[in-house]
């Protein structure tokens, strides 16, 4: 494949690797889901974080949005809460002496969903709207959300207790999937050393809104070969062939696929797609997506048998050149 030069302007990669640059302050040794947080961000996406407790779910999501400077609320979800605290109310106005909608914390840049799977599937559902057509209707009226949106939410893997597992219809609105992990010593080590202190003062505004807008436009600009779009198309294929998978991916799936695709190649500062940028994408993009089949016998937990079989499916589909 012959790439074309980039012509992306050095202002939208001096912006993009500034805001690399600054989310990392704030995560340690964790290079890779910054940058793939950042794809989610720029491919107007949603991200589930998805890990034990303490391993820096809350603090990525919180830098992300701080570095962006926009408006942010922090909502935590437990198993009391009604969809009414999320998108808000309509109430009587006893001196206009008409109804007045009041928002709920929804109407922000970026909301974090902390522990989104602590809470019941009737209020999780309440999400589904904003995250699919950035808006949330209330008593028969729609109401659009702040631009730019994106939903970050994070949950306890689904054998810790009381948690309700995210349904299918659910999953498929995020269009990434990741997992911190334990830091190394190193970094752990810089993590013991520096204290909260840090954490709370190196997260500076990097963008503002308005960066963040012209950032998601230039996304479109990036270039997909025909070649490429037909190597998507088959590992999505394969995944609803897949003799240990009862689901594949949606229309939806291929769709993330093709924008975070374009959006990993900006990041990286290329205006094309190669191969690559489809195969590091496949496992966040489509492990949570895919359903395993049942009759299948598994040793490890959902979330590891379906990165497996994704990685299985990209030795299969044969690479582009």
């Amino acid at each position: 494949m012959v790439a074309p030069p980039v012509t992306f302007s050095p202002e939208i990669l001096r912006k993009l690797a500034e805001l690399e640059t600054v989310v990392g302050a704030s995560i340690r040794g964790k290079a890779e889901v910054i940058r793939l947080s950042l794809v989610c961000l720029l491919a107007r996406g949603h991200l589930l974080i998805e890990d034990v407790p303490g391993v820096g779910k809350t603090t990525l999501a919180q830098a992300l949005a701080r570095a962006a400077n926009c408006r942010f609320h922090r909502l935590q979800f437990t198993s009391d809460m009604l969809p009414s605290d999320v998108l808000g109310v309509t109430i009587y106005n006893a001196h206009s002496k008409v109804f007045e909608f009041m928002p709920g914390p929804i109407f922000s840049n970026f909301l974090l969903a902390d522990e989104i799977n602590r809470t019941t599937p009737k209020t999780q559902s309440a999400l589904l709207e904003a995250m699919n057509e950035s808006q949330v209707t209330i008593d028969g009226k729609s109401h659009g959300l702040p631009r730019p949106f994106m939903v970050i939410a994070t949950q306890n893997p689904v054998e810790h207790h009381g948690t309700y597992p995210l349904p299918e219809s659910q999953l498929d609105r995020f269009l990434m999937r990741l997992r911190i992990g334990y830091p190394d010593t190193v970094s752990e080590r810089e993590i013991l050393r520096n204290g909260e202190y840090e954490t709370k003062t190196s997260t500076a505004p990097a963008l503002a809104a308005e960066d963040v807008l012209i950032l998601q436009d230039a996304v479109r600009q990036v270039t997909v070969d025909e070649s490429v779009v037909d190597y998507m198309l088959a590992i999505v294929e394969r995944t609803r062939n897949h003799e240990s998978l009862a689901l594949g991916v949606s229309p939806r799936g291929s769709q993330a696929l093709y924008r975070a695709s374009q959006a990993l190649a900006l990041v990286e500062g290329r205006d094309y797609v190669v191969p690559d940028d489809v195969k590091r994408l496949a496992a966040p993009l489509f492990a949570h997506r895919v359903m395993i089949d049942t009759r299948t016998t598994l040793v490890q937990r959902r979330a590891d048998a379906a990165e497996r079989i994704i990685d299985e499916i990209l030795t299969q589909v044969e690479v582009p050149l």
